[in-house]
């Protein structure tokens, strides 16, 4: 049976190792900090310029001016709050110490950055700035970079003949916008954000686009004409008719055949991620097919020059059908224009590969190579 001495003895203990432990708790919370140092502590006053801080057991510390940090972290601060903060100057003329929010700032800008990059998540950002390769942007308190190439079709710039002052100047339109962008790339030791629209846009599209399927006839509105091709939109997805698929005739450019704002059907030839490839021709009878009803080798035709190139004239024997008459097969004849009307010899057909030979009437036919 433990007796009375026992008994307050052990308390007397007990007390004792709890106050020392108190007391090494104590002095790990109360270990005097350095310049340099990241340390925490409790929010005591918040005002648009200074935040006080309380240290227990040492001294308040201040952040103000550009060392408080323009972070959502820092800017909705609550009296009470736990802060980190980088310590600039032990002492000021106030006896507080002088703190910065930029480093603690900086480490939960870039961790944040990772975990939308790990998660590739989908998050909103202002457009700042933009010059020719593409958006200057600000994405929780860190600068980044939106390239022209990862952004959506919609904003993407589509500028006939890729004129480069044009570009700029589309880019520009959206400064002050918000876009809905993906992190591509977070290194924050070499301090370079690169975000994509293009792939949250991709995002957004994927259910939409599952009810879609190569073969489908869709009908839509063309949105551009570029040297490249035409963009077509049919509900909420644009697709690409690449300049080879409008028709089966050679075209200088999709606007000799088509314009904004024209209603088209077009077939779905290819999905790719969240592209949709389409082809208007394919709904079209191909003139090739029955091109020996019309046209045999050695007869004569009436053909405009349609285009000049060293190596010869395009010409176009009706609206369907056009053909080649190689330099070497056009004699002596100079100062052919465009838009001349001439007379020639068809001197090949190939159906399949959608080729018509010819040669200018009366000239000798060039020798052909083995």
């Amino acid at each position: 049976m433990t007796t009375l001495k026992e008994e307050v003895k052990s308390v007397l203990d007990d007390k004792k190792n709890n106050n020392f432990k108190q007391l090494i708790a104590d002095a790990q919370y109360t270990k005097v900090p350095k310049k340099g140092d990241l340390v925490k502590g409790d929010v005591l006053s918040v005002s648009r310029s200074l935040v006080r801080i309380n240290f227990p057991g040492f001294k308040t510390g201040v952040v103000r001016g550009e060392e408080l940090y323009q972070s959502p972290d820092f800017l909705n601060l609550k009296i009470g709050d736990e802060v980190e903060a980088t310590i600039l100057s032990l002492e000021t003329e106030d006896g507080e110490m002088e703190l910065s929010f930029k480093e603690a700032g900086a480490r939960k800008s870039w961790d944040s950055l990772g975990a939308l990059l790990k998660e590739s998540k989908i998050v909103q950002v202002k457009i700042k700035d933009a010059n020719r390769g593409g958006l200057m942007v600000m994405l929780d308190s860190v600068p980044g970079f939106l390239p022209v190439s990862q952004l959506n079709p919609e904003h993407y710039p589509r500028v006939a003949g890729g004129d480069k002052n044009k570009i700029l100047e589309k880019l520009k339109s959206y400064i002050g916008e918000m876009f809905s962008v993906k992190v591509l790339d977070a290194n924050e030791k070499d301090g370079k954000l690169i975000v994509s629209e293009k792939a949250a846009w991709e995002d957004e599209k994927k259910s939409m686009l599952s009810s879609y399927k190569v073969g489908d006839i869709v009908e839509g509105t063309i949105t551009a004409l570029t040297d490249f091709g035409a963009f077509v939109k049919f509900e909420e997805v644009e697709g690409l008719i690449h300049i080879s698929e409008i028709a089966w005739q050679r075209l200088d450019h999709p606007r000799d055949v088509l314009k904004v704002g024209q209603k088209v059907k077009a077939e779905i030839i290819q999905i790719e991620g969240a592209k949709i490839f389409l082809s208007i021709k394919k709904l079209l009878a191909d003139p090739w097919a029955g091109i020996s009803e019309r046209y045999g080798i050695g007869q004569k035709v009436n053909g405009t020059v349609l285009k000049i190139n060293p190596f010869g004239l395009f010409v176009e024997l009706d609206k369907d059908i056009h053909g080649l008459a190689h330099a070497s097969s056009l004699g002596e004849t100079k100062n052919v224009k465009e838009g001349d009307t001439l007379e020639f010899e068809i001197i090949s057909i190939e159906p399949a590969k959608h080729r018509l030979g010819l040669k200018l009437a009366g000239a000798p036919e060039a020798d052909k190579k083995e």
